[in-house]
């Protein structure tokens, strides 16, 4: 008989890491650090994924780099400072049987900026903020600080960067990471046309823009420890013409499978003020199933308004994607997983001290 178990609530491995089930809390950023240390508003956050029973919960980005921050009150792990207030993060999830990651970014052009409640735009230098860096020195809105280029130098240092905050990732207990190639941040930004002019070998071709990428890739995935998961978070596309699309997106994929990418996490956007995006149920879903369909080992996670039990189900189901990633869904119920599995009828119980709460909906 077939198994009745819906495919959101079976395990899944990556590497030597189990999964109890494919609901993945997505990064998101919280602006609540200082010096990037986390404090006890990040322990509850993310905490509290762990109580509900999430199969995998990601930290917010952290940054590689004091400029490689979003904004002031980002996290970090550019020093060693950081480990061990992520360290009482991970031994709590791992207390109550939970899995945790950490994102790795750097922010590049779009760092120094405000918290979206405090303001909009670049940080000013009195204010905590400082100078930015990207492929270029066109900024990315007019509000934002226009880039000092990157040498060949200020790159391999970058890459250097990203390989020491993977080695504090480790010492900090995480069981995954994920290198930020999204969102208009540095490592797309050298990706897409639209903010790469450069003519050394990081522009023009393909082959160049993506090198950078490639070269992060390479370098943390020979630091991280082989039986623990990398992630790759790209934008599948910047919703402009002439920019980077699916296409390039789907090449890049078969490049980084052969890099040792265990999961492509699959969002879009962010890249310029230009976008035209008209979002709706799944709307990024298409960008995932087009990676399976072409390079069908590599694990795929899809994210983007998959904010009920059936439609992640059924992304699963058609084979479109591996795993379903929540960000929204889980700031307004933090125990998304467990009321989905009351609802699909899976008996689920992921601490005792939670295995009385339902909900009637």
């Amino acid at each position: 008989m077939p198994d009745p178990t819906p495919q959101l609530f079976t395990p899944l491995k990556l590497a030597g890491l189990t999964l109890p089930n494919r609901v993945v809390v997505s990064p998101m950023c919280m602006y609540s650090a200082r010096g990037g240390l986390a404090n006890d508003f990040h322990l509850v956050h993310l905490g509290q994924y762990a109580l509900a029973g999430a199969g995998l919960i990601f930290s917010e980005a952290a940054a590689v780099s004091p400029e490689g921050r979003i904004s002031p009150e980002d996290l970090g792990l550019w020093a060693d400072e950081h480990i061990v207030p992520l360290g009482r993060i991970t031994d709590f999830v791992h207390a109550q049987g939970g899995r945790i990651g950490v994102q790795l970014a750097h922010a590049g052009r779009k760092a120094s900026t405000y918290a979206p409640w405090r303001g909009k735009g670049a940080v000013a230098h009195e204010y905590g903020g400082w100078a930015v860096v990207g492929p270029d020195t066109r900024p990315y809105a007019s509000s934002f600080a226009t880039p000092n280029a990157m040498t060949t130098e200020d790159i391999a240092r970058t890459v250097r960067n990203f390989v020491s905050a993977a080695q504090r990732a480790e010492m900090a207990g995480f069981d995954a990471v994920e290198i930020h190639a999204a969102h208009g941040y540095l490592l797309h930004e050298f990706l897409s046309p639209l903010s790469n002019s450069r003519d050394d070998q990081y522009g023009g071709s393909f082959e160049n823009r993506v090198r950078f990428v490639l070269e992060v890739t390479r370098a943390v995935r020979t630091a991280w420890p082989t039986h623990k998961p990398l992630f790759v978070r790209l934008s599948a596309t910047d919703w402009a013409p002439g920019g980077w699309d699916e296409e390039q997106t789907v090449a890049l994929a078969r490049l980084l499978a052969t890099e040792g990418v265990d999961v492509l996490d699959l969002s879009s956007g962010g890249l310029t003020p230009e976008q035209q995006i008209t979002p709706g149920p799944a709307y990024q879903l298409p960008f995932a199933a087009a990676v399976k369909r072409a390079v069908p080992d590599l694990t795929v996670m899809t994210v983007g308004m998959i904010d009920t039990p059936e439609r992640a189900e059924t992304a699963l189901q058609d084979g479109h994607a591996d795993l379903i990633a929540l960000a929204r869904p889980f700031l307004g119920d933090p125990h998304w997983v467990q009321h989905a599995a009351h609802r699909m009828g899976v008996p689920f119980d992921p601490v005792p001290q939670y295995a009385r709460g339902t909900r009637l909906d």
